[in-house]
């Protein structure tokens, strides 16, 4: 008979949100994790299931007054007492437990200067950060904002070392993009198990994924149409005006209800998870 898999909770924690949870983060102590909704911040042992500890909360006495959401959380891969958490005015906050019992004191904030030509209505909307994540090395952090993805050196919080352009060529379409409500879109990033990669999302059914070591980055297609088993991706480029290659596609086309919010890398191999819709793909570096 066909193989039937079922999920079956193990545990269930109580009583932990009363916003959606946008983040959940197990820590390198492995007795504790940690779940973040939009304001607050829970910590958890893993044997305790009816009650957690609040070590974060931005939620004011005047709910008028909130001028901004927790967007996701992290634990550090290696020290155990270090979390962050991004928020959807663009910043990085990295918190230490051990200074205090609540972490409302940051200590460090991490925000680019924004270019003062550059601002627009959009600004705010598409500076919103929609995931964090550590390097395994716990050197390095990346964030994805709507358009890019930006790569932290840990000691500097003042700018990224590296930002990458996601999908460039749809500034140009932000305002169709906040009708559709694809403006607020949450996409997900990932690292290679080196940390040499990183890769993240788009819409059309494209994921990218740029080498940090040769400045190299290549736009791939995740499809029912040409995912034969063993097949090659070939990479696709986007048009954004004048004349149009066979090969390329152009911007107007695009289809932005294929996209994808979610991938993973496994840790060991090159082997990667995206999740295009409802179907789930999973790649692997050729083998000769």
């Amino acid at each position: 008979m066909d193989l039937m898999v079922e999920a079956s909770p193990r545990r269930i924690f109580a009583n932990a949100h009363t916003y959606h949870i946008n983040s959940i983060s197990v820590n390198s102590d492995h007795e504790t994790y940690l779940s973040a909704d939009d304001l607050r911040i829970n910590l958890w042992h893993l044997e305790i299931t009816d009650r957690s500890f609040n070590i974060v909360d931005i939620k004011p006495v005047n709910m008028e007054e909130l001028t901004e959401v927790i967007t996701a959380a992290e634990f550090h891969p290696l020290q155990c007492n270090v979390f962050v958490y991004s928020s959807s005015k663009g910043t990085i906050r990295l918190c230490d437990m051990r200074s205090s019992a609540l972490c409302d004191r940051h200590s460090k904030f991490f925000e680019e200067p924004e270019d003062p030509s550059s601002r627009s209505f959009f600004s705010e909307i598409i500076s919103s950060i929609s995931d964090v994540k550590f390097s395994h090395s716990g050197r390095y952090m990346m964030t994805r904002d709507y358009l890019s993805v930006k790569v932290w050196d840990l000691n500097m919080e003042s700018r990224p070392v590296e930002t990458h352009q996601v999908h460039e060529y749809l500034r140009s379409k932000l305002c169709s993009l906040y009708e559709n409500d694809c403006i607020f879109d949450k996409f997900e990033c990932c690292w290679s198990g080196s940390d040499s990669a990183i890769m993240t999302g788009s819409y059309n059914n494209f994921f990218r994924m740029f080498d940090r070591n040769v400045r190299r980055d290549v736009t791939l297609e995740a499809s029912r149409e040409n995912s034969k088993p063993r097949a090659g991706l070939k990479p696709r480029k986007v048009c954004t005006g004048g004349k149009r290659r066979k090969d390329e596609i152009s911007v107007d086309s695009l289809d932005f209800n294929k996209k994808i919010l979610h991938t993973a890398w496994h840790p060991a191999e090159n082997i990667i998870a995206v999740a295009a819709t409802n179907n789930l793909y999973i790649f692997q570096d050729k083998v000769n």
